[in-house]
């Protein structure tokens, strides 16, 4: 028996030393996290006023890493969202900091009707990137409580801050020509790879458009905007419910994850709505708009195990990183040697990673926000505990754990080019860890399967929700094994077509790599 319990002793202890060193060699370093959020409010605000704070409506979507600041974005999903962009210390913030405004109080608009759209204003940021001249540029949806009642405040626009001044150095208005009647302007990229050393005014700018599908494409040196789109931009019903530890909630968002690997000149982009990722090359974004007759060149990356909103790419290996909602993680894949890994898994932390961040002034470093969205969207937050945290993830000395080999496996209309006729200088005014493998492959081999049905109707009132919160959902449709889908049998990776160019009949050879 004494015999017995020595060994079941012993047993315990390796457990728990095991157990230990999985924790301490963990690559997720918290950087700060929140119960609620509060800001520095001026004296005398309403803080009491539900229309203008509501903590228990304030989650974080969006980050960019500064020389000593983090930016978050707050964007107005819901009421009481006193400001969309504040900013924090980079070292030495603790838990539960205080959210400072960027760049003053005379940008947010909660509670205020004084204000007109030309205005320097910031109505909802969903994300911001800085550019290499350290520049913030918020891409303001301009729409008010859109998990609510959907309000089109303002036409969408960019605000570029220089970071050293907090002044407004551009403003970008879009053309209407290039709305649709909910966009919803969510995610940017700065594509610099062709720019002037030191310039940062001759870029092209992407931007996923959610609601109305599409990519809204800048061309920053002409002053003109187009937008594309495509079939693989719009959410999948069959994907329309998403899981996190068991909370279910219902989402129809269209394109949102958006990221770009300069290197290969490539974007990468995936709806919520959806378990693919897909990609499109800088040639074809930067060419314009093509004939209504003709599909975008688009590709099917691969399938996911979960669906996921967030995208980046690995400045060290050019390799594609993700979060599968319900499997709590942060994965990469390699589209060159086709190597899978798992570089986090944690159920407390990872529940919901909205946006990827890599800064350039971090070579390896990957930053992420992660919150509680699904407790905030049905209602079942709990103030006890951190919902919203900023984490990072050394990719150069992480030891990530192999998973299984990623499987990699056309498009609607086209506009013209309009000028913005804004470029503008004025002044501002004033827990569980582990380091294994999830159960489950990240990624599969794409199924032999149509969509045999339409899309669903957006509502007038909220476009995010397709049905109603009673209604029950059949999350997966059946279908036959020998029937095909449009999106499964898009061309893979180095496939070589032929493609539109916006002079209608002339073709020429397009290689996406």
């Amino acid at each position: 028996m004494a015999s017995q319990l020595e060994t079941l002793v012993y047993l315990l202890l390796m457990v728990l030393n095991l157990v230990n060193g999985i924790l301490d060699t963990s690559p997720l370093e918290t950087i700060t996290q929140w119960k609620l959020i509060s800001y520095n409010f001026p004296p005398k605000s309403p803080t009491t006023d539900q229309s203008f704070y509501s903590p228990e409506n304030i989650l974080i979507t969006g980050l960019a890493i500064g020389y000593d600041r983090i930016y978050v974005a707050t964007p107005q999903l819901f009421s009481g969202v006193t400001a969309t962009v504040s900013s924090i210390p980079k070292v030495g913030a603790g838990d539960n900091p205080v959210l400072e405004v960027f760049p003053d109080w005379s940008y947010a608009v909660a509670g205020r009707k004084d204000f007109n759209c030309s205005d320097l204003k910031l109505i909802s940021v969903y994300r911001m990137r800085i550019d290499s001249c350290n520049r913030l540029w918020a891409l303001d949806a301009g729409i008010s409580r859109s998990l609510e009642d959907y309000e089109v405040t303002c036409p969408p626009k960019i605000l570029v801050f220089d970071l050293a001044t907090n002044r407004v150095v551009r403003r970008i208005d879009f053309p209407r020509q290039v709305l649709r009647g909910e966009s919803l302007f969510t995610n940017l990229i700065i594509d610099e790879t062709t720019s002037k050393a030191g310039t940062c005014d001759d870029v092209f700018v992407y931007i996923s458009d959610t609601v109305e599908p599409a990519i809204v494409v800048y061309d920053s040196q002409q002053d003109v905007t187009w937008r594309v789109s495509h079939p693989s931009m719009y959410p999948d019903p069959d994907f329309a419910q998403s899981e996190i530890l068991g909370d279910r909630f219902v989402l129809m968002d269209g394109v949102v994850g958006l990221t770009f690997d300069e290197k290969a000149g490539i974007a990468y982009y995936q709806p919520l709505a959806t378990d693919r990722v897909f990609s499109i090359t800088r040639e074809v974004l930067r060419s314009g708009p093509i004939a209504l007759t003709q599909l975008l060149p688009v590709k099917l990356v691969g399938k996911k195990s979960s669906q996921g909103i967030t995208l980046g790419v690995s400045p060290i290996d050019g390799s594609l990183l993700f979060s599968p909602l319900s499997e709590t993680a942060i994965a990469s894949w390699n589209p060159t040697t086709g190597r899978q890994q798992t570089l986090a898994t944690d159920q407390q932390r990872l529940q919901f990673v909205a946006d990827l961040t890599t800064p350039r002034i971090e070579n390896g470093a990957l930053y992420m926000v992660s919150s509680k969205f699904h407790r905030f969207f049905l209602k079942n937050l709990n103030r006890n505990e951190y919902n919203n945290r900023i984490l990072r993830i050394d990719l150069t000395g992480s030891t990530p754990s192999s998973l299984s080999p990623f499987i990699p496996t056309k498009p609607s209309t086209n506009y013209a080019f309009y000028s913005t006729n804004s470029i503008e200088k004025r002044p501002s005014v004033s827990s569980f860890v582990s380091n294994t493998a999830v159960t489950g492959n990240f990624f599969s081999s794409p199924n032999l399967s149509p969509f045999g049905y339409e899309l669903f109707p957006k509502s007038s009132r909220n476009p995010f929700t397709a049905l109603n919160p009673d209604e029950a959902l059949q999350t997966k449709l059946t279908r036959q094994p020998s029937e095909s889908s449009f999106l499964d049998n898009l061309p893979p990776v180095g496939y070589t077509y032929k493609r539109f160019t916006r002079s209608i009949g002339a073709e020429k050879n397009a290689m996406i790599n």
